[in-house]
């Protein structure tokens, strides 16, 4: 497994942008699928966004849509989550996600970050 750490949350107007970043530690970061969950208060985790080894195809959540862009470096063991035109209801703690499986099989196997919070203002 791999230890994660998130960073770039924080607060923002609704329609702003942030970027969210997560580092990975270990020799083996291009070997996992790298993905981006959130949970807002009373809800359960969901998923949000996922990125293939070699980073050649991504896939999102329809909710982000147009909107959230993820992306790796595998020099740098980052994984980010670009969001612009954010929404209040885009409002959760964020989670970075490595899994060995090349679709992402988000089970035992796979590691998690802390989170982040972002909280959008209507």
């Amino acid at each position: 497994q791999v230890q994660l750490v998130e960073s770039g949350g924080g607060l923002v107007q609704g329609g702003g942008s942030l970027r969210l970043s997560c580092a990975a530690s270990g020799r083996s970061f291009s070997t996992y699928a790298m993905g981006w969950f959130r949970q807002a208060p009373g809800q359960e985790r969901e998923f949000v966004a996922l990125i293939r080894r070699s980073g050649g195809n991504t896939y999102y959540a329809d909710s982000v849509k147009g909107r959230f862009t993820i992306s790796r470096d595998n020099a740098k063991n980052t994984v980010y989550l670009q969001m612009n035109s954010l929404k209040p209801e885009d409002t959760a703690v964020y989670y970075c996600a490595a899994d060995p499986a090349d679709y992402g099989h988000w089970g035992p196997g796979t590691s998690w970050g802390q989170g982040t919070q972002v909280t959008v203002s209507s």
